[in-house]
């Protein structure tokens, strides 16, 4: 009796997992073409159009809920990536002696993908994070994806996962593309070997605060980045480096650390993970991208929608003492979209700002906001549909 059991285990685990490899065959049947152009017959069938993921949309913050698939597509040093498959989000293996692991050599994109009101989903300026990624690849000394392959990638991720889309405005699916050296290596020097990743999230707001004005700090001890440095590209090295700065201001009651230049310490740079602007009347300004500030999609974007709205935007140096003449001050980003400041405190002094009435600010994360979900006609071509 206890034989015939164990021959009945035995035949139902082959015959599960015959079928979890046949499943998992099916996804590795996808290759890089644009998800939006696949035969009906490729597609991933583990979703239907009208379903959404089982979750609390209302309760929705910035933390990890990951979204069913992820991407990879691999290549070896001084070759071109190619055979990207879509797979079930999980764990990858590196090698302890991975570049990535032992030198840094890592950078990532962040972008988003919108549900509108009709049930399209729209994915935003995704070409300028994938040209980004391939400027930052150039820096890091690492192949990357071409701008087509990059884009067809977003795609088929989010295709893949579009029940974890929130509906329209519950927040966004939260779309990470990472670019591994994750070949092993002793020696300092770039990896043989390189992965290309993309993995999801539905995510809404970034700071805790919600949309409430934030509360910035200037911490004269740490800077983000300095000339000669990577403070222009999105490699992870930026990011660590800052931890000790935001940890030490959200004890003080603050939301995040604006930094000063490294050589003067006297101009703006930006915040942790965004630019920032400053306005006085019709005249809107924001640092330079001069090798040590990131160039925002999010920022680049607003300067464009400002100048159409008649403003006078400025990219230049900003010395900190130009804080105190300011109407207002906010913060872009992909994560943070548009949020505004309510103060900067500077040498123990609290300078505050404009949060209230009509505000510069607010005109300009809506009409970026009509954009990105459909509300307001793209006439810019910046958002792609995804079908």
């Amino acid at each position: 009796m206890v034989q015939r059991s164990s021959c009945i285990r035995k035949l139902v685990q082959s015959l599960r997992a015959a079928s979890s490899s046949s499943k998992l065959a099916d996804y590795r049947g996808l290759t890089s073409q644009a998800a939006s152009s696949l035969p009906a017959g490729s597609q991933p069938s583990v979703y239907s159009d009208d379903e959404y993921a089982a979750v609390d949309w209302d309760k929705l913050g910035f933390g990890l809920t990951p979204a069913d698939h992820m991407y990879v597509m691999r290549c070896f040093k001084d070759e071109n990536f190619r055979g990207g498959q879509l797979s079930r989000y999980g764990n990858i293996e590196l090698s302890p002696s991975a570049g990535v692991l032992n030198y840094g050599q890592g950078i990532y994109e962040g972008t988003k993908a919108n549900r509108t009101e009709d049930g399209r989903i729209l994915l935003f300026r995704p070409e300028q994070n994938a040209a980004r990624m391939r400027r930052g690849a150039e820096r890091m000394c690492m192949p990357s994806p071409s701008i087509e392959q990059f884009v067809d990638a977003v795609k088929e991720t989010v295709l893949a996962n579009r029940r974890w889309v929130p509906p329209p405005g519950k927040g966004s699916l939260y779309v990470r593309p990472l670019l591994l050296g994750s070949g092993p290596i002793l020696g300092l020097a770039p990896a043989p070997e390189y992965t290309f990743l993309i993995y999801a999230s539905p995510v809404r707001n970034y700071f805790k605060e919600g949309t409430a004005p934030l509360n910035l700090y200037i911490d004269e001890e740490f800077v983000r980045a300095s000339p000669g440095g990577a403070g222009g590209v999105k490699t992870i090295t930026n990011y660590a480096p800052v931890l000790k700065a935001i940890a030490r201001a959200k004890s003080r009651g603050f939301s995040d650390v604006l930094y000063l230049d490294a050589v003067n310490r006297k101009y703006l740079e930006e915040v942790s993970s965004c630019n920032i602007f400053i306005v006085k009347g019709k005249l809107i300004s924001t640092p330079a991208s001069n090798g040590t500030i990131l160039g925002g999609v999010t920022r680049k974007s607003i300067i464009e929608i400002a100048r159409d709205y008649g403003y006078q935007v400025e990219e230049r140096a900003i010395p900190v003492d130009e804080l105190v003449d300011a109407d207002e001050v906010f913060c872009t980003g992909t994560a943070v979209g548009v949020a505004s400041v309510g103060s900067i405190t500077h040498q123990n002094r609290r300078i505050e700002f404009k949060t209230e009435g009509r505000l510069v600010s607010q005109e300009l994360y809506s009409t970026l906001v009509g954009l990105q979900t459909g509300r307001i006609e793209d006439k810019k071509g910046w958002t792609v549909e995804i079908h």
